[in-house]
């Protein structure tokens, strides 16, 4: 046996679970390569493709989601490598897909640097160049191809066919492109006998933009003549046919249709005659829906509308009451997992076996018809696998009930503050919350359609799924900026004690600085264990963040890590994140580094930090009168503010 089919053969063996897994049968569709850059088996970078197969292969690797990337090694011999399988399949298919995909990837393509590797269930994809976030239509894809339904659609059909057929795939498209898996199936009538079946899905790292100009392409490639067929491209595909091929009750059943642009025909210009008759028809639909909400809302005063493109929005995840009743067990005390910072939350399990997370808001709670109108639309126009999902909402009489993805492993400070379960987070797990957190404020800030300050970032507002990866959550006091910036936005604060930039609970400025400050405080204590707000020292220091600044001045950084996981850890990668929280909650804004910034240094170790500067702090009187709750949300009487470019950031949509 030569040295390469040993090495298959142990990296199989050791990967799969069981020989069921690798009895299951993958459909291969195809492959690609670039010869144009190769490798040799006594290389740096096949060590390092070898460790990015055993990470992408590993229990840790989100199978839930379908969707896994990961790096390995240092330039020039760095690889990048992710995989993505079929929106429709258990976390055991994908598992065992990848797995086969890996087996297969160095018999494909033997010592090429960049391939990618298509099946029914799965795509494999791995580079020296960077691939990750990044559109790509040409290069490694196949284009179009045929499916086993390789016959031609009947003469007297074809019109109709193509009708039907383009304006189901463009609905998939515009639904995929603003989820959060980037996913979409769904079916329609040809005829009363006749169905066609259809599937599109992106990589969930691109941005809607670049997802529905990807899945335009690969629908515009489609053999329309054709009863089945689908293009690929390493950063979407898009399938048809007339016989089901995907699971249709493993998929959560789409909203109404969603209006899109038409779609060029295949070798054609696209028919700007439609655009005037699309645009006419949306607005026609939208005056509808306002005039439905105006009288809505005169009937119901309690009941908030929703206006514009958040009615749209807002309107397509409407869920009955009776619906979320049942699945709660009529909101039963054994549903209960807790409560929030509004309401009760309880785990629901609908009909289809979908598990949820139900909030329902007290009818006390401070959360009011503008604060329930604002997490809705917020929530609902995110799309990143760190921000919890919003799956639907429910406004009926006086209940106010969201209903989100359920993350089994409840909130990061019933970890983090627990003695008893701080053990269950080691250095790396903690190191990946933190790269979690700062991709998802990061697509607040700067990748989501509108820019988002969510204003109260902290650790009981941090999720974690069955993997252990940080889901933001909360959106209530989060505010979207557009055009119409207004003086009232920005002297009502609200958050949290203990995370809020001085700034802003003292003068009422914010902006993304804002929740880079609350991040900064989130790091300090993911690696201390230690609850800023609870904090206390007899030897002087007020607060963490006093406590961090004055070891780090001392040269005594590692003092403040957390002592389960300060023998196992890398030092260096520790030290630079103590360096990086200091950064984040320096006092002026001005110095504190963007999000993107901070991601960049979380992910090179060649980027030279400067040197923090002493923390902003806003101390709160300690007495029992002016003693606020540390997770109490607050308001402060209004204050006078000027618009200071420095501090207050005005913020347009994208």
């Amino acid at each position: 046996m030569s040295a390469y089919a040993c090495f298959i053969f142990l990296f199989v063996f050791s990967s799969l679970t069981s020989s069921t897994v690798w009895a299951q049968n993958h459909t291969y569709v195809g492959h690609a390569c670039r010869d144009e850059r190769t490798f040799t088996r006594n290389s740096t970078y096949f060590t390092n493709l070898k460790t990015l197969w055993s990470s992408l292969s590993s229990r840790n690797a989100s199978y839930t989601t379908g969707f896994q990337n990961a790096t390995a090694g240092q330039e020039p011999d760095k690889v990048t490598g992710l995989f993505l399988c079929r929106g429709d399949l258990s976390p055991e298919v994908c598992r065992s897909c990848v797995t086969f995909s890996i087996n297969e990837s160095l018999t494909l393509c033997p010592n090429q640097r960049e391939g990618v590797l298509y099946y029914d269930e799965c795509m494999l994809r791995y580079s020296d160049r960077n691939i990750l976030s990044t559109v790509s239509l040409d290069g490694v894809g196949l284009g179009a191809l045929s499916t086993s339904s390789n016959k031609d659609v009947p003469s007297n059909q074809f019109q109709l066919f193509n009708k039907v057929l383009l304006l189901t795939m463009n609905q998939a498209a515009s639904y995929a492109a603003v989820s959060s898996r980037k996913f979409d199936a769904r079916k329609a009538n040809i005829t009363a006998s006749q169905t066609v079946y259809g599937l599109v899905q992106c990589t969930p790292d691109l941005t809607t933009q670049d997802c529905y100009t990807c899945l335009q392409k690969a629908t515009n490639q489609l053999a329309t003549n054709k009863l089945g067929g689908r293009s690929l491209f390493p950063s979407c595909s898009s399938r048809f046919d007339i016989s089901p091929f995907y699971n249709e009750t493993a998929v959560r059943p789409p909203p109404p249709p969603v209006s899109a642009p038409p779609l060029p025909r295949k070798g054609g210009k696209s028919k700007l005659l439609v655009l005037p008759i699309v645009a006419s028809t949306i607005v026609v639909v939208l005056l509808l829906i306002a005039c439905y909400r105006f009288i809505s809302k005169k009937a119901h005063h309690k009941a908030p509308a929703f206006d514009g493109d958040e009615g749209a929005t807002a309107d397509s995840l409407k869920l009955d009451y009776k619906t979320i009743q049942a699945a709660t067990n009529g909101f039963s005390e054994s549903n209960k997992i807790g409560r929030g910072g509004f309401g009760e939350v309880y785990k629901g399990t609908f009909s289809n076996g979908t598990v949820v997370a139900v909030k329902r808001l007290s009818k006390t709670s401070g959360q009011g018809e503008v604060e329930f109108k604002n997490e809705v639309v917020v929530v609902a126009k995110l799309q990143h696998r760190n921000l919890v999902r919003l799956l639907g909402f429910c406004l009926e009489g006086e209940e106010r009930i969201l209903v989100y993805e359920f993350v089994p492993n409840k909130s990061l400070d019933s970890f983090l503050f627990d003695p008893s379960k701080q053990g269950e987070l080691d250095w790396t797990r903690r190191y990946k919350i933190i790269g979690g957190i700062a991709r998802g404020i990061l697509y607040l800030h700067q990748d989501s359609q509108l820019t988002i300050i969510h204003r109260d970032l902290k650790a009981s507002n941090i999720l974690l799924d069955a993997d252990m990866n940080p889901k933001i959550a909360d959106f209530g006091m989060a505010r979207i900026f557009g055009m119409d910036h207004s003086a009232e936005n920005t002297n009502r604060i609200v958050g949290t004690y203990g995370y809020m930039a001085p700034e802003y609970a003292m003068q009422g400025q914010y902006s993304i600085k804002s929740d880079v400050y609350s991040f900064g405080v989130s790091v300090l204590e993911i690696i201390s264990g230690k609850k800023n707000s609870s904090f206390y020292q007899t030897d002087g220091a007020h607060d963490l963040l006093s406590y961090a600044w004055r070891l780090w001045r001392n040269g005594t950084p590692l003092d403040l890590v957390d002592p389960v996981i300060i023998h196992n850890c890398q030092r260096d990668e520790l030290v630079r994140c103590i360096h990086i929280g200091l950064l984040c909650v320096q006092e002026d804004p001005v110095d504190r580094p963007t999000l993107s910034a901070i991601v960049l240094m979380l992910t090179s170790n060649t980027v030279t930090l400067p040197v923090p500067k002493e923390p902003g702090l806003f101390f709160q009187s300690r007495s029992k009168e002016g003693l606020i709750n540390s997770e109490q949300s607050f308001k402060s009487r209004s204050v006078p503010w000027s618009v200071d470019d420095s501090t207050i950031t005005d913020l347009y949509p994208r």
